[in-house]
């Protein structure tokens, strides 16, 4: 990691430029035992998991309001021991793509994750770490695109629903970084949950066990929400 990405931080960026590339990830490449005997563990918990292919970030810099970070790719077991052991070794990190989405009431709604998912009962807004779906032909990843697809995949929300933002405000941490895109929908806070209710008994597969609504920070203790979120959503009521 470079310049500018501090944990803790929280950043307003033009833009996120993420390009794909090679790397040798000496986690996963020095730790194939204790990969396959985790996701064994988790297979036995939760058998509908998939170890299917994720993208990590490796390096990252901030120049003039413009996060500028390398990929990796790694299957989805290498990315859950490493996430679950704290992140050891080389500083990588989740950098994935969040849809603050906010009702015309000012509420905020986020996902409850359901228990066959591995953040089981969390709250936050949809997103997931990036993946082979969002590269783009040059090499590039799609941040922008991955809001939309997740929102849509998660609640079955159209983007011709939403008002969607420029820019992103990130927010950075060992491991992690969520680049939170705003995201408006042109309806009160209970109308909007009611219509994502119905819209996931739709869906081809329902990650989301219920839409949470959050009006102040009060709301965010009753759930078990990362402290991610709860730093955000205190930036955001509080004004700064």
């Amino acid at each position: 990691m470079s310049e500018g990405v501090e944990n803790g931080a929280i950043v307003r960026l033009s833009r996120v430029d993420a390009q794909i590339e090679p790397y040798d990830w000496a986690f996963a490449r020095e730790n194939a035992a204790l990969i396959a005997e985790h996701w064994a563990e988790i297979r036995a918990e939760k058998p509908a998991m998939f170890n299917g292919r994720v993208m990590l970030q490796h390096r990252a810099t901030i120049r003039g309001g413009v996060f500028e970070a390398g990929y990796f790719e790694v299957d989805y077991a290498a990315f859950l021991t490493w996430r679950d052991a704290g992140h050891p070794g080389a500083a990588i990190r989740n950098g994935f793509a969040m849809a603050a989405l906010r009702a015309n009431d000012g509420a905020f709604l986020c996902g409850k994750m359901g228990d066959h998912t591995a953040n089981a009962g969390k709250v936050y807004f949809a997103a997931g770490t990036p993946d082979r779906e969002d590269a783009r032909p040059d090499g590039t990843l799609d941040l922008g695109g991955s809001v939309i697809r997740e929102l849509g995949e998660e609640t079955g929300l159209r983007v011709e629903e939403l008002a969607v933002g420029d820019g992103w405000t990130a927010l950075i941490e060992q491991g992690r970084v969520a680049f939170m895109r705003e995201v408006r929908i042109d309806l009160p806070a209970e109308t909007a949950r009611a219509l994502m209710l119905e819209r996931m008994k739709h869906l081809e597969e329902e990650e989301l066990s219920d839409i949470v609504i959050v009006r102040d920070l009060t709301d965010t203790e009753k759930h078990d929400m990362p402290p991610f979120m709860r730093r955000y959503l205190a930036h955001i009521f509080d004004g700064k």
